[in-house]
């Protein structure tokens, strides 16, 4: 591996291979020969390989290498590891070997194969090699099963006609009716005419262009439009489809035993990493639980206690009460290893030992059934965990994943031993059950008591007499509250066989539930198989953009399924192989993750799924990934000039541009589809507009020109070193939030721009055109920073100066409906750090706010003292503009925007089921203010759940009035900022 302190640039910088034109590389031949020669750095390998043969003849033993394409290039790249440059059409300083040194070997057999592997390998940042080498029989039978299922799709899509093709693939972009009149394919030549849509007949030129299914090479031909005259390559498309067959699995008598799988610990270590700063004979334990979901299937077991120098040995079993034809399909084996306190305590007099049991417990998770939903048996090394979350009962960690460590070299390793039960695999084993609706006398009592229970919100604990009610009345559930179906099954008895066999069967005539509702079945509270698959049933009604509204909650839902080949990933492959707009933000959202030890292999096994059932998108993305990598290289050389050289701005900027005029920047930045927005094609970088921020990692604002739209250019920010995946679950709730009002015929002019993770702290942010900040806004109205946050009028002329006549009562009707739906928004939220920077205004008069690093209620503060005081931002200069500039014209503001205030917080509290359902469904994601349930619990004050709407909107009022009072501390606040922040 490449020294962990050692910057991977300057290593590349050093080699030669991010300075001049030529660069000197060693080529190691299969003949034993060592050739040293330059090469250009822009070359393709396909041409580097060339130059080497030429040279080579000049060499002994040349004629043994035969014939040229019968060999390739190997490297060590960056990750330290081999890669085959089966890609030949990749250019050197693109591939950026760790070292200048490419090795020729001899190709096998399947030449087709292995290049279209090393594409798919180096695009979803895991080489399929990495996979191949997994001793994991779950991952060999995914693997082949999605690609047996992508070869049956590509022979189907071949036979199907333009507009079949056209209509299974971008029926996000096009009328179906107008397909077949949209594109006329005659003699070799795609006829588009331009009388459509302007951007649905961009869209189409640019799918066509990559996803061609003739066998010649057809000319594209624009009717009364000039904007693009192209010759496409040949290319087949294989756009795959996943609609998997539902495994059948006989089940087995269960044997006649009656307690779970007994565990038995074999051996820990090595001890010194198991507690930090801990003397190897401190005595440890294992505790083990056992789970299904949060819920505690009956009581813990702990081992003796072990002191040891090196390793530690329990002989002990340790047993469940829990018959074994009572365990759930789901059920999970939990482990945590841990100090004995007590003991630790009594050697602190003496020895020098601090302990904290919570940062220090190693923990570990693993399924009792397999995923063939066989009984496990036999020894087993589990690699533990060291982060453990707080507070968690029993010290163990259900929510955690089931994936070990893969990091084993420093990983505590546990020693598990499963007993066998049989000489026969033992199989899950379902008893289905006749349902009838079983007579229960039903008094009104229990019918007010049953409907109060299920308008709850999903937050609300059920008491042991509440959840044997609604089990009792489930047939009433089912009749009446059918949209109940999660606390039904929070009331079910996991523990008892007869219990889960009643509701399977029960599931199978449960009403069809709306997609908003089923998604909190898919939280980690319901992980039976059967409810996860009736949810993702429920799920197909959506269409792509309902979907596309909640795939990043779905994708992080992965990280729940212990099993690869499940109902869930199945629907996502389905979907996104028949939209390539789904296909490319599911791409993205499972890339993003991919440097996550705990998720990289499932989500590098959808990523492959999706890519071999879409290879026409495999080049359109790996140029999306080369774009982003070039950026990264501008980003951190800007980065290293800063802190290294001290160089001065303009310099800096200088060398900034002349990068980007490179002519292997030119060429990868150019003409790619946006990954913000697919359906927009960048078509080259303005260089001259181009700049780094001010700010500590240095974003990059990058303006693309953009051919089709008109000439208009687009603005992107590249951030390198910031976590956005707050900032995307935020807007992606603004998102929400307009939609609901919208339906609800309430327009708040929100803008929910574009933000999207792409990598490890890294991700790019639309750049929202003709607006401005306001603290920017109120410095140029005034001579003296201090003063500027002061002045009431700036923001008024400043609108005024950008419209005039009517244009001015547009935008003011503008600037007052969005900054009402703001102010709703970011206290719901709970959005903090709201300073004059954060706070937008665009020239057509929408006020809008970004940068959401603090939400939930997690407000900044110093010296422990609590900087934002309000519950959200209005102050005299926004009622200055929404007054018109008049002060007695309060009947706008009283009549008007608190009535649209009002109207958009009564909406959102009648979803507000869904918004907890979303954020519970990111708890494992890993964000820094989304941890716990606790957090969430924000979201259920501030919407007032559980109160009647007149005592919600009576607290409302009542922070709507703080909000006023207290806003000079909001001015002083911003003052503060613009002195800090002169520039």
């Amino acid at each position: 591996m490449p020294p962990a302190k050692t910057d991977q640039l300057d290593l590349w910088a050093e080699s030669g291979l991010d300075g001049d034109d030529q660069v000197m590389v060693d080529f190691l031949l299969p003949t034993g020969i060592y050739i040293q020669m330059e090469v250009p750095r822009e070359s393709t390998i396909q041409h580097i390989k060339l130059l080497l043969w030429k040279e080579a003849q000049t060499y002994p033993l040349f004629s043994l290498l035969g014939e040229m394409e019968g060999h390739m290039f190997e490297c060590v790249n960056q990750a330290a590891v081999h890669e085959e440059l089966e890609d030949e059409t990749r250019r050197l300083c693109d591939v950026r070997p760790f070292l200048p040194v490419l090795k020729l070997i001899t190709r096998n057999c399947g030449r087709a194969e292995r290049i279209l592997d090393s594409k798919i390998g180096v695009l979803i940042g895991k080489g399929l090699h990495e996979l191949d080498a997994l001793q994991d029989q779950q991952v060999k039978d995914f693997r082949s099963k999605m690609k047996r299922i992508s070869e049956e799709k590509m022979q189907r899509m071949q036979l199907m006609s333009w507009g079949e093709w056209l209509r299974s693939c971008y029926s996000t972009q096009l009328e179906t009716e107008s397909v077949e009149n949209l594109i006329d394919k005659h003699e070799g030549v795609i006829k588009i005419t331009m009388h459509y849509d302007q951007s649905q007949v961009c869209s189409v030129i640019l799918y066509i262009r990559d996803c061609l299914l003739a066998n010649e090479s057809p000319h594209l031909t624009l009717v009364h439009c000039d904007v693009v005259k192209a010759i496409f390559e040949k290319e087949i498309c294989t756009i795959g489809s996943v609609l998997a067959r539902k495994a059948s699995n006989p089940p087995l008598p269960l044997p006649p035993k009656k307690r779970t799988p007994t565990v038995r610990t074999l051996s820990v270590f090595p001890a010194l990493q198991l507690i930090k700063g801990a003397l190897s004979f401190v005595p440890l334990a294992v505790r083990a639980g056992l789970f299904h979901g949060t819920e505690l299937l009956c009581k813990t077991a702990v081992s003796s206690e072990s002191s040891s120098r090196s390793e530690h040995v329990w002989n002990k079993t340790l047993e469940f009460d829990i018959a074994v034809c009572d365990l759930p399909r789901m059920a999970r084996l939990c482990f945590a290893i841990y100090a004995v306190m007590d003991k630790v305590k009594k050697q602190r007099s003496t020895k020098n030992t601090h302990l904290n049991k919570y940062q220090t417990i190693p923990w570990v998770n693993t399924m009792v059934f397999d995923y063939r939903g066989q009984l496990k048996t036999g020894d087993i090394i589990l690699h533990c965990w060291s982060s453990f979350p707080d507070e968690l009962e029993e010290m163990l960690n259900p929510i955690g994943t089931i994936q070990t460590n893969p990091y084993t070299e420093n990983a505590t390793e546990l020693h598990i031993s499963f007993p066998e039960y049989s000489t026969q695999p033992v199989r899950y084993s379902t008893v289905w059950c006749l349902v009838g609706v079983a007579c229960v006398y039903v008094n009104k009592e229990w019918c007010n008591n049953l409907k109060e229970i299920m308008e709850r919100d999903p937050l609300s604990q059920l008491c042991e007499n509440e959840k044997d009610l609604i089990w009792t009345l489930r047939y009433d559930c089912r009749e009446n509250f059918p949209q109940s179906l999660p606390k039904l099954l929070l009331s079910v008895k996991w523990s008892k066989h007869e219990d889960m066999a009643q509701l399977q069967a029960l599931l199978q005539i449960w009403p069809k539930l709306s997609p908003r509702d089923a998604l909190e079945l898919l939280d980690f509270n319901y992980p039976d198989q059967y409810v996860r698959e009736f949810a993702v049933n429920c799920l197909r009604d959506m269409s792509d953009d309902e979907l596309l509204q909640y795939l990043l909650q779905l994708v992080q839902v992965l990280r729940y399924e212990p099993y690869y080949d499940c109902a869930l990933s199945r629907f996502l492959l389905e979907r996104a192989q028949s939209s390539r707009k789904i296909g490319h933000f599911l791409f993205w959202h499972l890339r993003s993750e991919m440097y996550m030890p705990a998720v990289s292999v499932h989500f590098a096994l959808i990523l492959e799924a999706y890519c071999r059932g879409c290879i026409p998108h495999i080049e359109v993305l790996k140029k999306q990934v080369e774009a982003l990598s070039k950026l990264k290289a501008v980003n951190e050389l800007i980065k290293l000039g800063t802190i290294k050289t001290k160089t001065k701005q303009a310099h800096l900027k200088e060398a900034m541009m002349t990068c980007l005029r490179q002519t292997g920047f030119i060429e990868t930045l150019s003409n790619l589809h946006s990954p913000l927005n697919p359906n927009i094609l960048l078509a080259g970088v303005h260089v001259e507009r181009c700049k780094y921020m001010d700010s500590k990692m240095k974003p990059l604002w990058i303006v693309y020109h953009n051919k089709l739209l008109g000439g208009d250019t687009v603005g992107i920010i590249f951030k390198n070193g910031d976590d956005l995946r707050q900032d995307m679950l935020t807007l992606q709730i603004l998102r929400l939030m307009d939609l609901l009002w919208k339906e609800a015929n309430l327009d708040l002019r929100i803008v929910p721009y574009g933000c999207l993770a792409t990598g490890d702290h890294s991700g790019l942010i639309e750049v929202v055109s003709s607006a401005d900040t306001i603290a920017n806004i109120q410095k140029t109205s005034s001579n003296m920073a201090a003063a500027a946050a002061f002045n009431k009028d700036a923001l008024l002329n400043w609108l005024k100066d950008k419209n005039s006549g009517d244009a001015l009562d547009k935008a003011i009707e503008e600037f007052t409906l969005s900054c009402a739906g703001y102010c709703v928004a970011t206290y719901v939220l709970g959005i903090g750090d709201r300073h004059s920077d954060n706070i937008m205004v665009r020239s057509t008069g929408q006020l809008f706010h970004i940068d959401f690093g603090h939400i939930l209620g997690n407000f900044k503060s110093k010296f422990g003292i609590k900087r934002e005081r309000v519950p959200f931002i209005l102050t005299h200069d926004f009622i200055h503009v929404i007054q018109q500039g008049k002060t007695g014209n309060t009947e706008k503001f009283g009549n008007f925007f608190r009535q649209y205030c009002e109207e958009a917080y009564l909406i959102l509290r009648k979803n507000g089921n869904l918004f907890i359902t979303l954020f519970a469904l990111m708890l494992t994601a890993g964000l820094p203010e989304l941890t716990s349930v606790k957090d969430i619990q924000y979201l259920k004050d501030s919407l007032a759940l559980g109160k009647t709407d007149e005592e919600a909107l009576k607290q409302f009022r009542q922070k709507f009035d703080e909000a006023l009072r207290e806003s000079w501390t909001t001015k002083v606040n911003w003052m503060a900022h613009i002195v800090a922040h002169p520039s």
